[in-house]
Order: C-alpha cells, then structure tokens, then sequence
C-alpha cells in the first residue's frame, strides 16, 4: 500500500472515465492507494459496481460509481449531479474512455464514424467544460487526457480512431492554453500499445506491451509534480517492440 501523505493527491477527488477495466482501473486503483476519493463510470451500471466493489476489496478503499455514456451530454450531465451530491468537490479528471472501431474508410458506416468521433472527442470536451466550469469556482485543478501515439501515427483502418485521437491531441493542447491562468493544469497521455482488451481478444496477453499499471505510474508522477510545474504530453512506447 502506497503512502497517503505528502504525495500531493492524497485528500484529493477525482473522477475516472471508463474507470472499470484496463487503464481506467488502474488509474482509479492508482489513485485510491494515494489516498483520494474516486468517482468511475462506464456504460453498464453492472460493470461500475463490479469494479467498485473490486477496487474496495483490493485497496481497501471505498469507492464510487455510476453509468454514464460519455457520448451523452445528458448522460454526463446526470453524472455529474451525482458526483457533486457525493464528493465535496472536484480536483482531478481522467477522460480515459474511448472506443476503437478499425475499419478501411470505405467500409466504415456513418454511424461507426460518429459513434468513435462522440466518444473520443466531443464526450471529451463535455466532461471537461463541466470540470472547467467547477475548476474555475474553486481554485484551479488538473485534467489528464488519455490520448494515444496513433493521435500522430496513422494508419490503415484507423481513419476514425486516428482522427478522434488526432482532434483529441489538439482541444488538449489549446486546453491547455485556454486555462492555465485559472490555475488547471492540463496534461495529455500518449500510450502506443498497451495490454489490453482494447484492440481486440488476446490484446491483453503480450509481455511486452505497455500494462495498465505502467500508465497509472505515469499519470502519478504527472498528478505529483509541483504545483508551479506542469508535464502538458508525455509518450509512452514498448521498450521492445514485438518481444516477449
């Protein structure tokens, strides 16, 4: 169990977007041991209250959850009423949630493009105005956006991810412009191939991927600097490509 004091996230709040497997999990586990209160959602009411329950049994921390489609303004919106209901206020957001759907452009269906486009870009900037909104009432706060290394590496069947992910890097970097003087620090997480679930069955089996745990120890270090000091991108690659 990590220490919870002098670690700069300790007392803190924080909300984790897709906060029920993979990365997100990480990061809310991550956060729990150091001490903050965590707030997750995910899709499936179901999903949120097994990864609740598992985080508590893990960290011995309580945390807390609720369905959310990030695609949903409303949806966020709802969120986020519960979120003020429970948590005195907001210090920290990860937007972690994304979906991938790899498709040649001329087999993607309008419906594919959107649905990636609403979640990994537009339900970015709703959760973000709604935490920029309360940032500016209470002294400031700190966004993570998790992006990707295909956010400047594209490639064939990834018009849709590579486009969100591309839009993604750039609002976190005008983010970043907009509100530094109202004291939010903004930073945007570059990860290549992590191993997950994301890309498929069998994602998550490959030693020599990035792990989920390797993200949430970036995103510490990122969340402890000191105050005065801001990491705006930082790019996570494999040691060894392709070994075990």
């Amino acid at each position: 169990m990590q220490k919870e004091s002098g670690n700069g996230i300790a007392g803190k709040t924080a909300i984790v977007t897709g906060g029920t497997r993979g990365i997100g999990y990480a990061i809310a586990r991550m956060l729990l041991e150091r001490g903050a209160q965590v707030a997750i959602c995910a899709r499936s009411q179901e999903g949120v209250d097994k990864a609740v329950a598992s985080l508590q049994e893990q960290t011995g921390k309580a945390a807390m959850g609720w369905a959310c489609d990030v695609a949903s303004e409303a949806a966020i919106a709802a969120f986020y009423q519960k979120v003020d209901e429970a948590l005195p206020k907001l210090d920290i957001l990860i937007n972690n949630a994304g979906i991938g759907i790899f498709k040649p452009v001329g087999d993607m269906t309008p419906a594919e493009w959107r649905a990636t486009l609403d979640t990994n870009l537009t339900g970015v900037f709703y959760f973000t105005h709604l935490a920029v909104e309360r940032f500016k009432r209470t002294g400031g706060g700190f966004i993570v956006n998790l992006s990707s290394l295909a956010g400047r590496n594209p490639f064939a069947g990834g018009a849709a991810y590579n486009a969100s992910k591309f839009g993604l890097n750039g609002f976190t970097e005008a983010l970043m412009l907009d509100h530094r003087n109202d004291n939010v620090r903004v930073c945007s997480v570059m990860p290549g191939s992590v191993a997950t679930d994301f890309g498929g069955p069998g994602g998550a089996g490959t030693s020599w991927k990035i792990q989920p745990e390797d993200i949430a120890e970036v995103v510490r270090v990122v969340l402890e600097m000191p105050e005065r000091t801001m990491v705006s991108r930082v790019e996570i690659r494999p040691s060894r490509p392709g070994k075990s």
